[in-house]
C-alpha cells in the first residue's frame, strides 16, 4: 500500500477526483468532529489527477460552505507539473454545525448522518451536557423514594464521603448538593438514582442475569429493577446466593465460605457498567453465568482517542460517561474518582488465585469477564474426567508441566494408559503438548480465551 494509500484511511483526510456540492456534507462531518482536510484533484489512492477550473473553485466553494454550512474554512490552491488542485481545511467547531438540517459527522474513514439517539447524543455534547444531566420536567423530590435518600446517606456517613449534617438534611437540599437539580427540575441521574421506577422514564434501565449451559442453553434467568443502588444491592445478592458455589473450609472451629470470584471485584465490574452504560441506547446490562465464566456487558462508548489498553493497562484520570451518576456513586462511597477499577479487578482476581480478567470493547459496549480457576478437583470432576486424569492436571498445575513418565508414576499405570489417557485431556482442551524430540515432550495446561458470543 502507498504512503498516499496509507493517508487517505485516515480520519482526517480526505480525496476526492472532482468537485461536487454534495462533499458540503463532508466539510460539515469534519467540522462537527475533529477537524480535517479534503484534497479535490487527487484519487482514492492520493495521486493528483488535477481538477478542471480550480481557481474558481477557489472563489466559489468558500462561499458555498459560508452560505450553507455557516462556517469559514481555508481554500488553497497547489499548482504541480501533474496539475492543479485544491486544499480545503476544515476546523473543529465547538458548536454543531448542520447541512441543509442533517448533522453529518466524520468517524474514522467514514462520514455518518446523525439521527435519533446518536444525534441527541452529539447535540447535548456540543453544549456541554451528558445525557444524565437533561432536566425533566413533571417530576418531583416527593415523586423520588424515601429508603433510596436513606441508604445514599448511610453509606456516605459510613465511608466518609458526606458529613453528619447530611443525615439529617433534606432531601432537597441533597440534590441541589449533588447538582442534580437544573433551573428547579431534577436531572435524568437524579431519576436513575433515587425514582421507584425509573423505567417510566428511561426504557431500558435494569439488569439481565442469565445462566448458560451453552452460548445457545439459556438454564434459567432473573430480572433485577428499581433504582440504581437497588440494582447494584440487588445484583450482587442474586449472584451469590443463585448463580455462585462458595467453597467450605474452616480455620479452627470457625466456618469459612469463599466464592468462585472474589466479591469485591465483581461488584467493582457491576458498579462500573451501571455507572457508565449508555442508558440513551435502552439495552439492559447483561450478565452471562458460565460454569467456568461471568460475563458484564453494558452499551456505552470509549472516550474519543481512547483504546482499551490505554483504559485497562496504564493510569490514567477518570472519565465519566455519566458524571452525575458517578459522583453520586463517589459520594455514596461506591466508587474511586482516580480511574482504578480496572487494575482493582485484576488485583483482587490474582489475590485470589483466578486468572486475570479479560476487557473487551466489542458489539457497541464494554465486557468484563472473570474466569474460574478450572483446574480444582471439583470442576474437574464435573467434566467427567477419572481419578487419575484429575490428579494429572492438579500435578500439572502445581509443577507446570506433566511428562508421560510423570503420569505413570503418578498413577502406577502402564505407558499405554498414560497416553490414552493424556491424548484424552489432549482433544478435551485441557492440556496442549510441547517439546519436540523424545527427551523434551511435555504437557502444560491450556489456556483458554473466552468466546464473546450474546
Amino acid at each position: 500500500m502507498s504512503t498516499f494509500a496509507t493517508v487517505s484511511e485516515s480520519q482526517n483526510i480526505e480525496y476526492k477526483s472532482t468537485w461536487r456540492d454534495e462533499y458540503l456534507k463532508w466539510i460539515c462531518g469534519f467540522a462537527n468532529a475533529n477537524g480535517g482536510t479534503i484534497f479535490i484533484g487527487k484519487d482514492d489512492d492520493g495521486k493528483i489527477v488535477g481538477v478542471a477550473d480550480a481557481k474558481k473553485l477557489l472563489e466559489e466553494i468558500p462561499n458555498k460552505v459560508r452560505d450553507v454550512l455557516g462556517i469559514l474554512v481555508d481554500v488553497n490552491l497547489k499548482e504541480t507539473k501533474q496539475g492543479d488542485y485544491l486544499e480545503i481545511v476544515v476546523e473543529p467547531y465547538p458548536n454543531a454545525i448542520s447541512y441543509k438540517g442533517q448533522y453529518h459527522y466524520r468517524s474514522g474513514s467514514t462520514k455518518q448522518e446523525l439521527k435519533g439517539a446518536a444525534l441527541d447524543k452529539f447535540l447535548l455534547q456540543k453544549k456541554g451536557k451528558r445525557w444524565d444531566g437533561v432536566p425533566v420536567p413533571k417530576v418531583s423530590e416527593k415523586d423520588l423514594k424515601q429508603e433510596a435518600f436513606e441508604f445514599f446517606r448511610k453509606r456516605g456517613f459510613k465511608n466518609k464521603r458526606l458529613s453528619e449534617d447530611s443525615l439529617t438534611d433534606s432531601n432537597e437540599h441533597l440534590l441541589e448538593n449533588l447538582k442534580l437539580v437544573e433551573n428547579g427540575y431534577l436531572k435524568r441521574a437524579a431519576i436513575l438514582l433515587f425514582h421507584p421506577d425509573p423505567e417510566k422514564f428511561v426504557t431500558g434501565a435494569y439488569i439481565k442475569i442469565g445462566y448458560f449451559e451453552t452460548d445457545a442453553d439459556l438454564i434459567f434467568q432473573d430480572e433485577v429493577h428499581g433504582n440504581l443502588f437497588e440494582q447494584v444491592e440487588k445484583t450482587m445478592e442474586i449472584l451469590f446466593t443463585k448463580y455462585f458455589k462458595a467453597y467450605i473450609s474452616y480455620e479452627g472451629i470457625h466456618r469459612v465460605e469463599t466464592f468462585e470470584y472474589p466479591e469485591d471485584a465483581v461488584r467493582e465490574a457491576i458498579l462500573n457498567a451501571v455507572a457508565h452504560k449508555d442508558y440513551s441506547g435502552y439495552t439492559p446490562i447483561q450478565i452471562s453465568v458460565y460454569k467456568d465464566k461471568i460475563m458484564i456487558w453494558n452499551e456505552g462508548q470509549l472516550p474519543e482517542d481512547w483504546t482499551m489498553e490505554k483504559l485497562t493497562k496504564t493510569k490514567h484520570p477518570s472519565m465519566a460517561y455519566n458524571p452525575d451518576i458517578a459522583n453520586a456513586f463517589f459520594r455514596s462511597g461506591y466508587i474511586e474518582a482516580w480511574g482504578r477499577g480496572f487494575s482493582k479487578m485484576t488485583n483482587q482476581c490474582i489475590s485470589a488465585g483466578l486468572p486475570e480478567p479479560l476487557y473487551y470493547y466489542e458489539m457497541s459496549g464494554f465486557w468484563v469477564v472473570f474466569r474460574k480457576d478450572i483446574y480444582n478437583a471439583d470442576y474437574l470432576q464435573t467434566l467427567g474426567l477419572n481419578d487419575r486424569q484429575v490428579k494429572a492436571v492438579l500435578h500439572t498445575k502445581d509443577k507446570g508441566k506433566i511428562t508421560n513418565s510423570d503420569y505413570q508414576t503418578l498413577n502406577t499405570v502402564s505407558k499405554a494408559t498414560a497416553t490414552r489417557d493424556l491424548t484424552e485431556l489432549i482433544n478435551r482442551q485441557i492440556i496442549v503438548l510441547q517439546g519436540s524430540g523424545k527427551r523434551d515432550i511435555h504437557y502444560i495446561l491450556r489456556v483458554a480465551e473466552p468466546k464473546m458470543s450474546q
